[in-house]
């Protein structure tokens, strides 16, 4: 885990608190896999990797349990979070139908720019290099995010604070995770063009249609993927 944390020590500057800084560095190592799931958070190591007080770093780390990206275990301390396919399919259970909520919404509510500005995120995804080569999605959070852009697009504070907020991030390190599925990317950013096309059409009722399948061949990636590890980890008969 300290590999992916080996940094220069943090200094508190204008633009936020040691605190902030010791979260934000943790929260992208976790959301991008450089520090596993199941991986056990060590205070000691985080406080000297990043020369900081063991006050700071709590703060950190309660708002990191805030977000779901790590969990309190009786009698080891703080670890990544790491979901069961149970509780995977769960979440993206709740985003087939919040999302395809929003999506609905959207369609009622964002303004022209803001189709447009949706329009021009989904041409800067079309510029990544991963996806050019076909390796991967543009994985940018926030107004850079396609499924963002489009919660915030719905007017509806409450889908915000529960998808751009509580469960932003966790959602992000797996849609990350699973995002280098072969021929996933290219198949998500044509799903992405129909999902615009509905809200610029202003049909709300195909725009959540389409998000709903949109989010539901994701659901689909990941049963086949706990499958297909299951699978690959079952004794064959016969062989040893």
């Amino acid at each position: 885990m300290m590999d992916a944390l080996a940094e220069a020590p943090i200094v508190d500057d204008e633009s936020g608190t040691l605190s902030d800084h010791v979260f934000r560095r943790i929260q992208s190592a976790i959301v991008r896999g450089d520090i596993a799931p199941g991986s056990k958070i060590s205070e000691p190591e985080l406080a000297r990797a990043y020369g900081i007080s063991r006050g700071p770093l709590r703060e950190a780390i309660r708002r990191l349990e805030g977000q779901r990206l790590l969990v309190r275990v009786p009698h080891a301390g703080a670890r990544v979070v790491s979901l069961s396919e149970a509780e995977l399919i769960e979440l993206y259970e709740i985003r087939e139908s919040l999302e395809g909520m929003a999506c609905r919404l959207a369609a009622e509510r964002m303004s022209l720019d803001e189709i447009d500005e949706l329009r021009q995120v989904l041409e800067t995804h079309q510029r990544d290099e991963a996806f050019r080569a076909g390796i991967g999605y543009y994985q940018q959070e926030g107004d850079f995010d396609f499924h963002y852009r489009i919660i915030q697009g719905s007017g509806n504070q409450t889908l915000s604070n529960l998808l751009c907020n509580e469960l932003y991030q966790l959602v992000r390190m797996y849609r990350i995770q699973f995002s280098t599925t072969p021929n996933r990317p290219r198949q998500a950013f044509v799903e992405h063009h129909r999902i615009l096309d509905a809200i610029a059409d202003r049909d709300g009722e195909l725009a959540e249609l389409l998000m709903r399948r949109h989010i539901a061949a994701s659901k689909r990636n990941v049963a086949r993927h706990f499958q297909d590890a299951t699978h690959k980890n079952t004794p064959q008969r016969g062989k040893s």
